[in-house]
This record gives C-alpha cells, structure tokens and sequence, in this order.
C-alpha cells in the first residue's frame, strides 16, 4: 500500500494538503480506489453548499454538476459511482442500539467499542447484551455470554460462519 500526498484546491483559491492510504496501483487512476464513507446526503449536503458558493462567486453550475464535481473531489469517477459506494453501508456509532443474531441467537445490544479495520472494508464491533445469549447449541450444556465482540462488514455481516453456513454475526439497527 502506498500513502499519497496530493494537494486540492479550496474555493478560496489556495491549495491543502490531502492524505490518501486508499491503495493505488501502478499506473492506475487514484479516482477508483477511494472508499466513501459519509452518508448520500452529506454528500448532497457539499453538492448544495458548492453550487450555492460557486453562483455566489459568479460561476454558477447546475446542481447535477455539482453534485458530479462533489464526486470527483471525494475520488470517485462520477456521483452513480460515489452513491453506489456509500449507499449500501450501515452506519454504527458507539452506544446505538441494534438487533441481529450471534451464532444463530436472535439479541438486542448497545453498541460500547467500535474500530475501523485495515483498509476500511471491516470493522471490529463489541456488543452488549440485553439478555445473555447462550453460544453453545448442546442441550445439556450452557455458555452464556453478555459482552462479545465480532468483525463485520458495511453490511453489517461477519464473514466467518459457522458450521452451519450462517455468518457468525449480523448486525442490524433497532
């Protein structure tokens, strides 16, 4: 992986530095490798503020060109491009309440530790309970757990499964 260093212009006209760790390929262009991580409507939300800045300046542009260069300015080739991205991803935050299951349990939880992964396609979960939930299958055999934690993806899936082909966890908001 190679950390780039490039420069974006401001509207004010000057230049900021701009640290990228999305791997880049030799020779490839740098615009398909960035992963979106806000939500469509903060990006909607640049696109409205740009386009009102730019006809306050005395350029004025469409709202679909703005919301095009919002998309380039965040790495992506065009907006279906950046929306298809961004628009398929959970969003989590410490202390939000969610439901799933855990090794075939159904739950209810809070949401106490959350940690970005890698090169951001994961992340590492730690849920707490409402209800222990017994992780063993066996009938004549317990182990409850109140507190575990878990890797998942933006869907909110883990990708090892159990025996059975399930994921191990799925998250999901309440």
């Amino acid at each position: 992986m190679m950390t780039i260093l490039a420069l974006s212009r401001r509207m004010d006209g000057n230049a900021s530095p701009v640290r990228s760790d999305a791997p880049v390929l030799e020779n490839e262009a740098m615009m398909t490798h960035v992963i979106p991580t806000a939500p469509i409507e903060a990006y909607k939300t640049q696109a409205r503020r740009l386009r009102d800045d730019l006809h306050a300046a005395g350029t004025p542009v469409s709202h679909s060109r703005a919301l095009e260069l919002v998309a380039h300015q965040h790495g992506a080739r065009d907006w279906n491009t950046l929306v298809a991205g961004a628009g398929n991803r959970l969003r989590f935050s410490v202390g939000d309440r969610v439901s799933g299951t855990y090794l075939g349990q159904p739950f209810t939880a809070e949401i106490r530790g959350l940690t970005l992964l890698g090169d951001g396609s994961h992340r590492r979960i730690t849920l707490h309970f409402d209800q222990p939930v017994d992780v063993v299958r066996f009938d004549s055999f317990s182990a409850l757990r109140q507190r575990v934690s878990g890797v998942i993806g933006w869907d909110g899936r883990s990708s090892h499964c159990t025996s059975d082909g399930q994921p191990q966890l799925i998250v999901r908001p309440v």
